[in-house]
């Protein structure tokens, strides 16, 4: 039986000593250890290994510990890098987490310090590929039952209007889209098509509310010759071209009132007059109508027919704007960056850890599309294999991260808190023990005992 792969290890310090002593220590836990004694060392490996987890020092020659962890965040961008640095040096460790690495540890480190964070970390890494294996089962399984150009979807509200549609799409049930301008209704109505059984038929759409009312009627229901200044010829309406197949009226609530009218009668009977003419046209077809106007709102300004309404919200659909479905962020984002630098022929691979946090906390008033062009506009600037918060547009730019400054402040100083109380009981409350095992002097500890208010006595 073959055993299973070791986790992958490379540590990097130029400090011979303490590479031998990290090696002993967690090959003992059980994992595979790489040593590099400098950054140069390191990124030269890398090139030809690829590892689970990174432990680099902080201060070493000519390639540091920050070069190391850039060229990471650069190539293998989901390798987590933990940095070790001297106690006075936590200042740049806290630079280092702001440009990627996962975690730091303080040396001198006590040996179950440095196991828990592996283990932690390793663990991390494991529950997330789980959950980007079960994201990547997820997107094929959608793809296989909504086979559709385009379709992304990974959250909740998404994954249960999938389950809705799969009832609904073998019908000829007419629907009603509902949801904000770049939510995808237009995307959602090919979608039912191209899975129905109309999909070797037809798929019409019109935006009613951007053709002027008097060609909108013509462009609908056509005409024949000479039933109006210009009909120079006879012209087949977009409701006779949908026969058999899907009519895609957008913007459904912005349509006249006297086109409602006409409407309705074709859906009641199923006949279409064309202008003009005296003789009906029978047509077999199925409506999906989408509006980002509330509709029932309209119907009682009187600007609405509730009788259509009924008619075309036979099953209605509300599409959640984006802002509440953030969980489908990350998978569009990776749809629409492999889509866009290939039409663009940039090699960009994916988005950063930075860049997508902002894309997540980000609003998006502009739905899906946004996300799409700001991808798409991000691409076209980039100059590097990852999008970055460079790239983006100065609304995602400005900077807030003093905001965050409060928050991380107190998080280390309860980090460092809790330091110093675990070495100070771990040696017997010694003070001079203490000091000794973080690197400081006495004067010092006594400052920090004094600020953390910890008993010394």
């Amino acid at each position: 039986m073959k055993e299973p792969m070791k986790t992958k290890i490379l540590i990097v310090d130029d400090e011979p000593d303490i590479c031998k002593a990290l090696r002993y220590l967690l090959e003992m836990e059980g994992y595979a250890i790489t040593c590099a004694y400098n950054g140069e060392e390191a990124l030269t490996i890398l090139k030809t290994e690829s590892f689970d987890m990174i432990l680099t020092d902080l201060k070493m020659g000519k390639t540091d510990g920050m070069k190391v962890l850039e060229k990471v965040k650069e190539t293998i961008p989901d390798t987590p890098v933990v940095i070790m640095t001297a106690f006075g040096s936590i200042e740049s460790a806290v630079e280092a987490m702001k440009r990627g690495a996962t975690d730091y540890v303080v040396k001198p480190f006590l040996n179950e310090e440095i196991k828990l964070t592996v283990r932690r970390i390793i663990e991390q890494k494991k529950i997330l590929g789980r959950i980007m294996n079960e994201n990547i089962a997820l997107k094929q399984q959608i793809s296989q039952r909504m086979a559709c150009r385009d379709f992304v979807a990974n959250s909740d509200s998404m994954i249960r209007i999938v389950e809705t549609l799969e009832k609904v799409i073998p019908t000829k049930s007419n629907i009603l889209l509902l949801g904000d301008s770049g939510t995808g209704k237009g995307l959602m109505a090919e979608l039912v098509h191209c899975n129905s059984p109309r999909r070797d038929k037809p798929f019409i759409c019109i935006n009613c509310s951007a053709i002027p009312e008097g060609l909108l009627e013509s462009e609908l229901f056509g005409y024949r010759k000479g039933a109006f200044t210009g009909a120079i010829s006879d012209k087949i309406g977009l409701i006779a071209l949908a026969h058999q197949g899907t009519l895609f009226l957008d913007e459904i609530g912005d349509m006249p009132m006297n086109l409602q009218v006409k409407l309705l009668k074709v859906l009641e009977t199923s006949e279409v007059y064309p202008l003009g003419d005296t003789k009906p046209k029978l047509v077999d077809i199925r409506v999906i109508a989408a509006t980002n106007v509330d509709i029932e709102n309209r119907i009682k300004e009187g600007r609405f027919r509730e009788d259509l309404y009924w008619r075309l919200n036979v099953i209605e659909i509300k599409i959640p704007p984006l802002r509440e479905r953030k969980e489908d962020i990350e998978m569009l984002c990776n749809h629409f960056i492999k889509k866009l630098a290939q039409d663009h022929h940039k090699d960009i691979k994916g988005i950063d850890r930075d860049a997508l946090a902002l894309f997540i906390d980000y609003s998006w008033p502009g739905n899906v599309r946004e996300l799409r062009n700001t991808i798409e506009r991000s691409i076209v600037l980039s100059e590097g294999p990852l999008l970055t918060v460079t790239d983006l547009p100065d609304k995602f730019r400005k900077d807030d991260s003093i905001k965050d400054l409060p928050p991380l402040k107190a998080y280390l100083g309860d980090y460092e808190k809790n330091l110093l109380l675990q070495i100070y009981n771990s040696h017997d409350k010694n003070k001079e023990e203490t000091a000794r095992a973080l690197g400081i002097d006495l004067a010092t500890l006594y400052r920090k005992f004094k600020k953390y208010g910890i008993d010394s006595e």
